[in-house]
C-alpha cells in the first residue's frame, strides 16, 4: 500500500493523456456563470455601485486568471509534491482559520469569515477544504488495509473532525463545517470495504434528525438562536416572512413564475431587489426564472457531465493516493451542488453555500479552480493500454 505514496518514478514518464473534456465542462461552467451572473446582479451593481459591471467585472477578471493558472499548474504538476506538505498544510489551515479571531478577521453579513491580509482578501475556511482532502488522502493511503476496523476509521475521521469542528467554531461557518464532514465521512466510506455500518449510523442520524425536527416544532415558536429560527423558517416560510422567510419565498416565486423555458434572459422581475443578495446563494433561483426548469436542468446536466469526469480520472488514476484526491473533489463539489440547489427549493435550511463555478466569490473560485487543477494532474498521469 505504501506504494501508492511513492509511485512517482513508475509514473515520472510523460502521458499523453489530457482530459480536454474536464477542461471544456468546466469552461462552460464559468461561462455560463459569467452571464448569468451579469443577468442576476446589472440592476443592483447599477444602484448600489454606479456601474452594471460591478461583479460581473470582478468574477470575470478572477475567473479567467484562475483558469489559465489551473491549466498551466496542471500541465507542469505532479501531484505527488503534495505529500511531504499534507500535514503543514493542514496547520496552516487551522492557523489561518485562527486569525479570523483577530483584528485581521473582517465581518460582512454580521458573520466574521474573512481575513484580510494587505491587499489579499479570503475566507480561510476554503482552504481548510482542500486540505482535508489531502489529509484524508495520504492518511487511507497509509493506513492500507487498517481502515476495515471501525477503530482505524475512527483514528481515520479524526482530522477532519477536527478541521470542522475549528471551521465551526473559529469561522462560526456551519455550513463549510458540513461540507469538511461530509467530505470527511465520504472518503472514509469509500476506503472502508463494508457499506452496513454507514447505513445504520446513517439510518440512526436521520431518525434522530426527524425527531429533533418534530420536537423544534411542537415545542419553539421562536428562538434568539438564528440557526433554530432557520429551521422554522425552512418549516413555515410564510409564517415566518418576517424574519428569514422572505428570500426563501422570493426565489420560490422566482421558479414558479418562470414555468418551463422561463421569462427570457435578462427578463427576471425577482432580480430588481426582492430576492436579496441573488447573485451569490440564490442564483439558480434567478436561472429558472429567465431560462424556466429547461434552464434548471441544463445546469444540473453540467455538473452531472462535469461529477463524472472526475469519477472517470478518479477510476483511472494511476496510483491510490491520485485517486482519493479527485475521490475527494467529487465528494466536495456534489455536496456543494446539492446543498445549495435543497436551500433555493426549500428542501433544507439555508445554509449560505454557494453554486460552484456560478455564484458570485473570487475566494469560492480560486480554491475550485486549484481543485481542478489538482484533478488534471491527475488525469495527465493516466496511463491506457493498447
Amino acid at each position: 500500500m505504501g506504494k501508492s505514496l511513492n509511485s512517482k518514478k513508475k509514473y515520472k514518464k510523460k502521458s499523453d493523456y489530457y482530459d480536454y473534456s474536464l477542461v471544456a465542462v468546466i469552461v462552460l461552467l464559468v461561462c455560463f456563470g459569467l452571464v448569468m451572473l451579469y443577468s442576476t446582479s446589472s440592476y443592483m451593481a447599477e444602484v448600489n455601485y454606479g456601474s452594471d459591471m460591478f461583479y460581473f467585472k470582478k468574477q470575470a477578471l478572477i475567473s479567467a486568471a484562475c483558469l489559465i493558472v489551473a491549466l498551466v499548474v496542471s500541465k507542469i504538476l505532479d501531484y505527488h509534491i503534495l505529500v511531504p506538505f499534507t500535514t503543514s498544510l493542514y496547520v496552516l489551515s487551522l492557523i489561518l482559520m485562527g486569525l479570523v479571531r483577530t483584528p485581521l478577521g473582517h465581518s460582512s453579513h454580521g458573520a466574521t469569515r474573512w481575513l484580510y491580509i494587505g491587499p489579499i482578501n479570503f475566507q480561510p475556511a476554503e482552504i481548510a477544504k482542500i486540505a482535508v482532502i489531502i489529509m484524508m488522502a495520504y492518511m487511507i493511503c497509509k493506513m492500507g488495509r487498517k481502515v476495515k476496523t471501525l477503530k482505524s476509521c475512527m483514528i481515520l475521521g479524526l482530522p477532519g473532525a477536527g478541521l470542522a469542528f475549528a471551521a465551526y467554531i473559529l469561522t462560526d461557518n456551519l455550513s463549510t463545517a458540513l461540507i469538511i464532514l461530509g467530505i470527511t465521512v465520504g472518503m472514509v466510506f469509500v476506503a472502508h470495504p463494508d457499506m452496513r455500518p454507514f447505513i445504520i449510523i446513517g439510518v440512526i442520524g436521520l431518525v434522530l434528525i426527524v425527531i429533533g425536527v418534530l420536537f423544534l416544532v411542537a415545542t419553539t415558536k421562536s428562538s434568539d438562536s438564528f440557526r433554530i429560527m432557520r429551521v422554522l423558517v425552512w418549516l413555515q416560510p410564510e409564517k415566518y416572512s418576517d424574519e428569514g422567510g422572505y428570500q426563501t419565498l422570493q426565489a420560490l416565486y422566482a421558479i414558479g413564475s418562470g414555468g418551463f423555458f422561463g421569462r427570457g434572459l435578462g427578463n427576471s422581475i425577482q432580480k430588481l431587489g426582492s430576492v436579496p443578495e441573488a447573485q451569490n446563494d440564490m442564483i439558480f433561483s434567478i436561472i429558472c426564472e429567465e431560462l424556466g426548469i429547461f434552464g434548471g436542468i441544463f445546469v444540473l446536466i453540467l455538473f452531472g457531465y462535469l461529477l463524472y469526469r472526475l469519477f472517470f480520472i478518479a477510476q483511472n488514476a494511476p496510483d491510490l493516493f491520485g485517486s482519493l484526491l479527485v475521490t475527494g473533489i467529487f465528494i466536495h463539489i456534489a455536496l456543494q451542488v446539492i446543498l445549495n440547489i435543497a436551500v433555493v427549493l426549500n428542501l433544507m435550511p439555508n445554509t449560505g453555500v454557494t453554486l460552484p463555478f456560478i455564484s458570485y466569490g473570487g475566494t469560492s473560485i480560486v480554491f475550485l479552480m486549484s481543485e481542478m487543477a489538482l484533478a488534471l494532474s491527475v488525469a495527465r498521469q493516466i496511463k491506457f493500454q493498447d
